[in-house]
């Protein structure tokens, strides 16, 4: 079979504005696919010319290929024919009917076949000699066949005709062979009888070699649409399955966060909220690695979104420090965090993505570190452009620990957007809106093997299985990254550590000054910083980078911090400081170098002339207080446990200082609070079959001055939602026994409808219903089940909007100000 040698439609006259609309009829079958060399039939209905037209029918209701009558070939001129079959949906039994094999036709295939071609290059070799002269005729109209192909030869030659074939019992071919010379009789019989065989033979042969071709095409059809159907079931139950998983274990999961959550709104010293706090972060971070399995199943599927809102970065890094400092401190490990000065306080961005990066990354190299450090460190791109030579390398006296480090210049080459030779992106090009951070998490581990670098991005791919993973950890921040417009690469060093460095866009904020401050409040931790504003605090440390990072942490309380590398010099400062030094904090190396001077430095302090003596600290990653007992006995100093944090500091300080703090910060701003405003004085119900989620969403309403009713059934929640009632809002779980929340929902809105319906039409006065002529109560679905399908069928059912569990103030304040900011959402 030969395509048509075909150039562009301009060229062969078929020019783009002399194509006409097909006119309108009843069903249409326009070409979809066609060869490079016939591109031009692509959008021509085939059901539009009336030869045309009656072959695809023909070829739907009897199933066979049909062939068209002989037409000139373009450009060559030679004639030629079309093949047509019918594709059909499923497998038809023999026997079927034209209307079964009309209703199941799903498409067409068609061949076009050069005639000529075809027959020259069966009978080269005879043709070549010229011994046998063959003519084919397309005989369905016996009194004027058409020539296909070979010349009229008139002459008393002896000519055999034979039937041909092609599959369509509605066309008739038949094939003349002729010797061009007259052979003797015996040798005539046999050449005649195997010439005119193989001529039949082969021809039969190409067009049976077509019909079993477009079968198969067909059997593939089948298979491929059974496979599609197989896929697409899978999917759905995949889905099911994460909203199943992803509820049954988030909704127990938001009882004890809830239950937390009230808890730090009690009175409860420092020490017990910094254990509240830990606890809360660990809870955050089991509902993280839920949602790690249930973002890759998005990603795969393209419905991976990303929230617009104002955190605070410094507030996300303590949160995930507080999270690793246990493991830290048990191996040794130093961990610590650095945040450049001329990074924003706050940006616009999604908090819960950039969190879960960071946790990603620091997650594997606590795994895969055992002595030395890891080191957060978050700067401006354009601040690190313009010291880039700062702090690389393998020397150790530039490192957190000692340790050497892999070098970060590596790392950072692998970027375009901070390549010095690479395109420039338009994330690097100034702008007063937008917050180009790079953030670097830098360890001393076991670093990565060479040969599994290139896979480390993989998904599901682990350099080592036995240390326990998912494995898409890394897979997963290389696509949130992509997301926030930036981009992730690692330099990494077999037993030297690994340094990931990604970079990430965000937006600035635009708040006015109270509107920032007050977001500053409820983002900080509860370190009170005005009880230390203008203190002074003195940190001894040799190493630059650790003690940079010391002062970073301390400045942030409000002291003034003074430097120096060893206690000779401490001792200086202190007595000629005026005002005094009212903190000492010393790095655990320090101390432990000579414990006897340290001993001697600690009762020095207690005899300064200037005011009452400073209090003393040492900074520790592991401590053994026998070691400082047994030579210190009184003076042994505080101790503040590493990593350092804002919230930790604070109480450490609070604890040994004698400063007390004036209960919780929470409930200090909480009057402040926005939605404190908005929810006060208003009458909610809350839906859950669940006790434990009906006392914790109960809770935090009423937290905000709101009157909350509650229960446990969709059935109890359409009689209570019953118009007349009181009700300003429903939180209404999704999933329940006997009536979910999908089907309550429906059957509140139908009822509202109805009612709405009669007071327009005046069949009943709005004065049954309280004056409202227009009832819809607000329904927010309340539900652990965060998958997309979901939150579609939520607002399908009429549900006003969606809050997942557990959900938080700032989640719950974005939710109902869409609808209490400016008035109440009942219209009278």
């Amino acid at each position: 079979m030969d395509c048509i040698e075909q150039t562009s439609v301009e060229k062969d006259g078929y020019a783009v504005e002399n194509l006409e609309p097909s006119p309108v009829q009843e069903e249409y079958a326009p070409v979809i696919f066609a060869q490079d060399t016939i591109a031009h039939v692509i959008s021509v209905d085939v059901l539009s010319g009336k030869e045309d037209r009656e072959n695809v029918l023909r070829a739907r209701a009897s199933g066979k290929g049909v062939l068209t009558a002989p037409f000139p070939l373009l450009k060559t001129g030679r004639l030629g024919v079309i093949l047509t079959f019918a594709v059909y949906e499923r497998d038809l039994p023999s026997n079927a009917t034209s209307n079964e094999r009309i209703q199941a036709t799903d498409g067409y295939l068609g061949g076009v076949f050069d005639i000529e071609s075809l027959v020259e290059k069966l009978l080269h070799q005879l043709a070549s000699k010229q011994t046998i002269l063959v003519n084919v005729y397309d005989t369905t109209n016996l009194s004027n066949p058409i020539s296909m192909y070979g010349s009229d030869v008139s002459g008393d030659d002896l000519e055999h005709v034979s039937q041909l074939n092609f599959g369509d019992p509605f066309r008739r071919h038949e094939m003349r062979c002729r010797f061009k010379q007259k052979p003797p009789w015996p040798w005539l019989a046999i050449t005649t009888a195997v010439g005119i065989l193989v001529i039949a033979l082969l021809i039969g042969h190409i067009f049976h070699a077509t019909l079993n071709r477009i079968a198969k095409v067909e059997d593939d059809y089948h298979e491929m649409m059974e496979l599609k159907k197989q896929a697409e079931a899978a999917d759905i139950a995949k889905s099911q399955f994460l909203a199943t998983v992803s509820h049954e274990i988030r909704t127990p999961m938001n009882g004890v966060l809830g239950m937390l959550d009230m808890l730090t709104d009690t009175h409860l010293d420092e020490t017990q909220q910094d254990y509240v706090r830990t606890a809360q972060a660990s809870g955050k971070a089991l509902v993280s690695l839920i949602n790690e399995v249930l973002d890759q199943a998005k990603i795969e599927a393209g419905k991976l979104e990303l929230e617009a809102v104002t955190f605070d970065l410094r507030a996300i890094l303590d949160d995930v420090l507080s999270l690793f400092s246990g493991k830290s401190q048990e191996k040794g490990v130093e961990l610590a965090v650095y945040i450049s000065e001329r990074v924003p306080e706050l940006v616009v961005g999604d908090p819960g993505r950039f969190r879960q990066i960071i946790t990603n990354l620091m997650s594997n190299s606590i795994k895969f570190t055992e002595r030395g450090h890891i080191f957060v460190t978050v700067h401006l791109v354009d601040e690190v452009r313009d010291s880039i030579d700062v702090e690389t390398g393998l020397s150790s006296q530039n490192s957190l620990s000692g340790f050497p480090v892999a070098d970060r210049r590596r790392s950072w080459g692998r970027f375009k957007t901070l390549s010095q030779d690479g395109l420039t992106s338009s994330l690097s090009l100034p702008s007063s809106n937008l917050v180009n951070l790079i953030v670097t998490v830098e360890d001393t581990g076991s670093g990565i093997p060479f040969e599994a670098q290139s896979r480390i991005f993989t998904p599901f791919m682990q350099v080592r299985p036995r240390n326990g993973s998912t494995g898409i950890g890394l897979s997963i921040s290389k696509c949130l990254v992509g997301f926030m417009n930036g981009e992730i690469g690692f330099a990494s060093l077999p037993k030297v550590g690994s340094t990931f460095t990604f970079t990430a866009v965000f937006s600035s904020v635009s708040l006015s000054a109270n509107e920032v401050k007050n977001q500053q409040k409820s983002n900080q931790s509860s370190s009170a910083s005005a009880e230390f504003q203008g203190m002074r605090a003195l940190v001894v440390d040799p190493r630059q980078v650790r003690l940079k990072v010391a002062k970073y942490h301390i400045q942030r309380l409000g002291f003034n911090v003074e430097v120096a590398p060893d206690l000779n010099q401490s001792a200086s400062i202190i007595s000629a400081r005026n005002p005094f030094i009212d903190v000492v904090l010393i790095e655990q190396e320090v101390w432990n170098k000579d414990l006897k001077a340290s001993s001697l430095f600690a009762n020095r302090l207690k005899n300064v002339d200037c005011g009452r003596p400073p209090k003393l600290f040492v900074l520790a990653n592991s401590v053994n207080l026998g070691r400082y007992s047994a030579l210190c006995t009184d003076d042994t100093p505080s101790i503040i446990m590493k990593p350092l944090r804002a919230s930790m500091v604070a109480a450490s300080l609070q604890r040994a200082m004698g400063v007390r703090n004036k209960g919780n910060f929470r409930n200090g701003v909480l009057a402040n609070l926005p939605l404190q405003q908005l929810l006060r004085g208003k009458k909610f119900l809350v839906v859950d079959d669940n006790s434990t989620n009906l006392k914790v969403a109960a809770g935090a309403l009423r937290k905000y001055g709101a009157d909350v009713d509650c229960v446990d059934s969709g059935r109890k929640a359409i009689e209570k939602l019953k118009p007349p009632h009181i009700f300003d809002a429903c939180f209404m779980d999704i999933q329940m026994p006997e009536m979910d929340g999908f089907e309550a929902t429906r059957r509140i809105r139908d009822r509202e409808n109805n009612i709405n319906a009669r007071i327009q039409n005046g069949e009943v006065s709005a004065e049954h219903y309280d004056d409202i002529s227009n009832w819809h109560v607000l329904v927010l679905a309340m539900t652990a089940d965060v998958i997309q399908a979901t939150q579609e069928e939520c607002i399908k059912c009429g549900m006003d909007g969606y809050v997942s569990k557990p959900f938080e103030a700032e989640q719950l304040y974005r939710e109902v100000s869409r609808f209490f900011q400016a008035s109440s959402y009942r219209n009278e």
